[in-house]
């Protein structure tokens, strides 16, 4: 029926500029699950429109059925995680850094304005909930974009509106100017952020302690958003509103798996600020069906032993189908929590331009080698291993000619010749400043266009979809397999 919504119910089908069914030339191939907006039915071919486009489709490769769709966006070093359930909510877990410290000026919110905006033609993004897995600025900064009114002029959406903000408690204090985490007693961290009136508190001016830097600075956006805010730990166990998993109605259960609150109001001490910040990350395993998904933020060994310790007994809580990677692919990880998620996909969310080396080879070694096995035919199903980094490329163009105010220099009056100098500002993931350079214009080349690494997951509950984009054919690159749960 004309106007009607529709979804892809094909693992993929092509969507053609004309429609004559005779013809073959593509506009973009769809995906399992992708939401198409019917303009004009056809016998042989209908009129829609998705993913921002509009072109023609086969009408019997149109079903009724909304999937889980989950997102791991390209946010460079960091994480970012758009969840849409099948009932229309939407997640979204980190953000990557913000704006102003990517080197591509991007990040997960520019793809959840696209998301809404083209994909969905709505004119406000509406999240019911937003979640920071911890209080590094690599997994809020692209949260921060989306709520800070002085960054809405990146977006196309008119409004955004946050349900609800989650947290892992785990704060960036201000003592007398030197940064930290609170105290720690008896080997836990108890000075921990809570609701909107603890963050209202540590944020009013003379506060003691006070929330300290950017952390501060996003989580007054936060509080100017009036959005709910809550403390996440193992004990709340579920995701407020996210309870039930009922694929009749399209529901996903959020479980809370950490951070692994020992007694009400403390958190584990880890040692270091970073192996804290990053081990007392909120973890959260979607299930839907028989479909397990894993987020597991930034966890390290040392959080990943103590986690095993404290679900001694009922270590398959852990055991999954799909694994976001801890810590972007960081070796600081323990084989034993690998083999206990055994997962039979994992994601590594990784940026090319940090210092980190990640992912490490020996981490990309080991999720396979941890991962869920299953051959069919002497091949291999699973465990497949995926990274951002490695789905994503550049298009690289020589300068061959520029043209200024009407005068142009022809590609030989470069080479040799070079009458202009280019001076440029590099920004590494994560960078306060921009690094300036400078270099001869011949001989120069120009990034001609960017091709993010996006790593798609759709299920139905019972079967799984793992899908990359081959942008230059627009086709998808897809491995499926059933979940074993």
């Amino acid at each position: 029926m004309s106007g009607s919504i529709r979804y892809v119910d094909r693992d993929t089908t092509p969507m053609y500029r004309e429609a004559d069914a005779g013809t073959r030339r593509l506009v973009h191939e769809l995906l399992w699950g992708d939401r198409v907006e019917v303009l004009d039915e056809g016998a042989a071919r209908s009129h829609v429109r998705a993913r921002g486009l509009e072109g023609w489709v086969d009408p019997r490769a149109l079903g009724d059925t909304p999937l889980l769709e989950i997102y791991f966006i390209d946010v460079g070093q960091g994480d970012g995680v758009l969840v849409r359930c099948p009932d229309d909510r939407h997640v979204l877990v980190d953000g990557g850094f913000n704006r102003a410290k990517q080197p591509s000026g991007k990040n997960a919110a520019d793809f959840v304005d696209w998301k809404f905006v083209r994909d969905y033609r709505r004119r406000e993004i509406v999240l019911d909930a937003m979640i920071s897995s911890h209080c590094d600025a690599d997994h809020y900064g692209g949260l921060w974009d989306l709520l800070n009114p002085d960054a809405h002029h990146e977006l196309d959406a008119r409004r955004v509106q946050v349900g609800a903000f989650y947290h892992a408690g785990v704060s960036w204090w201000d003592d007398g100017g030197r940064r930290n985490l609170g105290p720690s007693e008896r080997g836990h961290l108890v000075r921990l952020l809570d609701d909107e009136a603890s963050v209202a508190s540590a944020l009013r001016p003379g506060a003691s302690p006070m929330l300290q830097g950017e952390w501060a600075d996003f989580l007054r956006c936060v509080r100017d958003a009036r959005c709910a805010v809550r403390r996440l730990s193992h004990r709340h166990e579920y995701l407020p509103a996210f309870e039930r998993n009922d694929v009749a109605t399209g529901r996903v259960a959020f479980r809370v798996l950490g951070p692994v609150e020992p007694e009400p109001g403390r958190l584990l001490d880890l040692g270091s600020d970073s192996r804290n910040t990053n081990g007392n990350s909120i973890i959260l395993r979607l299930d839907y069906g028989r479909v397990r998904v894993l987020l597991t933020g930034d966890l390290n060994r040392a959080s990943q032993r103590r986690l095993l310790e404290a679900y001694t007994g009922r270590r398959m809580e852990f055991a999954c189908d799909v694994a976001k990677a801890c810590h972007h692919g960081s070796a600081d990880v323990s084989y034993e929590f690998l083999s206990t998620m055994s997962p039979a996909a994992t994601v590594i969310s990784s940026g090319d331009s940090e210092s980190h080396a990640h992912p490490r080879p020996s981490i990309v070694a080991a999720s396979a080698l941890a991962g869920h096995v299953r051959l069919e035919k002497d091949a291999v199903v699973t465990p497949l291993v995926y990274s951002t980094e490695i789905s994503r490329s550049v298009r690289m163009g020589r300068i061959t000619h520029i043209e200024a105010a009407g005068v142009g220099l022809a590609d030989d009056r470069l080479d040799g010749h070079a009458t202009a100098d280019v001076h440029f500002a590099e920004v590494g993931a994560g960078d306060l400043r921009a690094k300036r350079g400078r270099r001869r214009l011949a001989g120069s080349y120009v990034v001609a266009g960017m091709i993010y690494g996006l790593v798609n997951v759709r299920t139905n509950g019972e079967r799984i979809l793992c899908a990359t984009l081959n942008e230059k054919k627009r086709t998808w690159d897809c491995q499926g397999f059933r979940s074993r749960f």
